[in-house]
């Protein structure tokens, strides 16, 4: 069990650690960074109850839908919706890159235990593949969501809910895609490995271009 613990926190310790250092002017401080985790972490069980409702109801009788909304909708926004409400009006969201931070903290929350439970029911066996995939993509939409924050923290109020939008929308859309490779597609890996590709890339794109910004504007 310990075994399984420790492999189902790894992989979300490290990608979190390496967006937490990578914020160079004014780190955010642990406490709040770990209580954006514990929330993210905390939406796993109402997450994992109403997908479970949606799945026997047989709310959606189609991959597309399972996809984009019971996955990228459901998950997505309620990340988004805790990052509003606990990160968004906090005085220390103060830098455009303090967005990722939460944005990612949140995400891996999420993902990490996810992940544990997973592990815990499927075997150790799964645990590179799950850090490659599942948990990699949550930090990833993770920094996309928080950086589009970031553009309407500091933007000019006519832009504000613009980006606000796009932060939820485009992780949505992201995340949906994702799912709709793996259940879509039997040849799932000749998708995945170039949408990965492309996650990464657009995701620290976006992270160079916050630590970029000194001053909010």
């Amino acid at each position: 069990m310990i075994a399984i613990i420790s492999a189902g926190i790894a992989p979300g310790l490290a990608i979190l650690s390496y967006f937490y250092l990578k914020d160079q002017y004014d780190s955010e401080p642990f406490y709040m960074v770990f209580r954006s985790f514990v929330f993210g972490a905390l939406l796993v069980f109402p997450i994992m109850f109403i997908q479970y409702v949606l799945e026997e109801e047989k709310v959606f009788d189609s991959g597309l839908m399972l996809a984009f909304v019971s996955s990228g909708l459901l998950e997505e926004f309620f990340k988004w919706f805790i990052l509003i409400v606990t990160i968004y009006p906090h005085v220390h969201f103060d830098e455009h890159y303090d967005g990722i931070v939460y944005g990612v903290a949140s995400s891996l929350g999420f993902a990490t235990l996810e992940n544990i439970l997973y592990l815990i029911g499927n075997g150790l066996e799964f645990a590179i593949g799950r850090a490659l995939l599942p948990v990699s993509s949550h930090a990833l939409f993770g920094v996309i969501m928080g950086y589009y924050l970031g553009k309407g923290k500091f933007s000019l109020i006519s832009e504000k809910k613009k980006w606000i939008l796009l932060s939820l929308m485009l992780p949505v859309l992201l995340h949906g895609l994702y799912d709709y490779i793996l259940v879509a597609h039997e040849l799932w890996p000749f998708y995945m490995v170039p949408f990965m590709f492309f996650l990464w890339w657009f995701a620290l794109h976006k992270a160079k271009k916050a630590r970029m910004i000194k001053h909010p504007v």
